[in-house]
This record gives C-alpha cells, structure tokens and sequence, in this order.
C-alpha cells in the first residue's frame, strides 16, 4: 500500500486529548484542506464555526448529550450545511434564490461530509486526533441559535480536535465483500458474512471495555433502527428553508 492508505486505515475515534494547544494557523490550514474536496456544481456549502468561548462549549456538551470531551477538547469545530452564501450570490446578481427542495438539503449535506472528511485526513496527518459529534443535532435549534446561525444554515455535526491522549484499537469495519457489489446489488451471503463480521465487532467492544460491553455489530443496528430517529429535524428543516413546506 502507501502512506496514505495506511493513514486511512488506521482512523480511530479519539475522547481523550492533552493539554497542547493547536496553533490558530493550524486549524486554518486544516480548514483549508476541507475547501479542498469535491463539491456538488461548486456550491461551496460547508461554513465551520470554530466555538472558543468556554460558555457556549459547556451548552454545546447539554446539547451532546453530555459527552464532556465536547466541552474539553483544545478545539471544538461545529460543520454547517450553507446555502446562505449562495441566497447572497443570488442578491448580488439581482436573482431570488429558488429553496425548499430537497436536492439543496441533500448537496449541501454531502458538502459537508465531503469537506470535513478532508480536514479530519489532513488533522491525522499531523498527528492529531479527532471525534465526530452528531450529537449536537439532538437538541439542532438550541444549537442554532447559540451559534447564530441564519436562515439557509443548519449544523450538521461537531468534531473535536486534539492531541491524542489515547490509543484505542482500530474498530473493525464490514468486510469488503458486503460493500462492494459487482455490475448489480446481490446480498445472497451478506447475511452469513455479517454473522462473520459480528463475532469480531463483539470481540473488539470486549477488549475495549475490559468485557464490560459485548454487542454485534447487527445487534447495535437493529436495536438502533427501530427506533425513531430525531423527528424534529424534519420540521427545523423546513423552517431553515431547505424543505418545501
């Protein structure tokens, strides 16, 4: 392989951080490999709120769900879905922005993944550690409005950004075979392959919690997807103006 491939490969979730500061000229840099990526038409539609202000990371950390590393990581980014840059391009050339559909929500969201997932590359690269945090858009209004986030913004997730004061094993992800279909979608052995696949997705949570967690990976998902799954995003969507009401 190559350097790049293992450094992909070897991507961990990382909660605990030391106490070394991230230089301001860093996070631009990494903000800059995120402006990198592919975007849909050159929509450009990711804004990143950096929350320095103590106060507001503590309200962040209520919003989480209480994952205190929110509140305790060097840097703190919030990832922002914008479309309110382009109702600017929009204004500026004496045009009214047509909203409310969902290939704008859908463009926008996978700018962001697209954007953060450069940054998340290039922090690694340098040594530091990060955690996504989907959390935020549990409570996604409160966290809006802390963040004073207009009409045509929302929050898509949070990443924390750090010194690793850590090193978990790398957790085991679906094996190839059920990811990549040739010429046509097939799922004849998945579900023997999964029943595989689950037996060292149980082994690794017993590992990483010292036998205090011992689940599958298929157990996680079924107890997960039956469940709804933040219902009140449909309606914060609408009132944003990326779904038509």
């Amino acid at each position: 392989m190559n350097a790049v491939i293992d450094l992909l490969n070897s991507h961990r979730s990382i909660r605990k951080f030391t106490d070394k500061k991230i230089p301001q000229e860093t996070i631009n840099t990494l903000v800059q490999a995120g402006q990198s990526a592919a975007t849909s038409s050159f929509i450009q539609a990711c804004t990143v709120v950096q929350v320095n202000d103590q106060a507001k990371r503590d309200q962040l950390v209520e919003c989480s769900g209480g994952q205190a590393y929110v509140g305790e990581a060097p840097v703190f980014l919030v990832l922002c879905a914008d479309m309110q840059r382009n109702k600017l391009a929009c204004e500026m050339n004496e045009a009214e922005i047509n909203s409310g559909f969902t290939e704008q929500f859908i463009t926008a969201t996978v700018d962001v993944g697209l954007f953060a997932q450069n940054l998340t590359i290039a922090a690694e690269s340098l040594g530091l550690g990060i955690v996504y945090i989907g959390g935020i858009r549990n409570q996604i209004a409160r966290v809006s409005e802390l963040l004073d986030l207009p009409e045509l913004v929302y929050p898509v997730f949070g990443l924390c950004l750090g010194y690793p004061d850590q090193n978990p094993e790398v957790k085991p992800r679906l094996p190839v075979d059920v990811v990549l279909k040739q010429d046509s979608y097939n799922d004849s052995n998945d579900q023997a392959t999964i029943a595989e696949y689950d037996k060292s997705v149980s082994e690794y949570y017993r590992t990483r919690t010292g036998g205090n967690k011992d689940m599958t990976w298929s157990e996680q998902m079924s107890g997960m997807l039956v469940k709804e799954a933040r219902p009140h995003m449909l309606a914060f969507l609408k009132d944003k103006g990326f779904l038509l009401k």
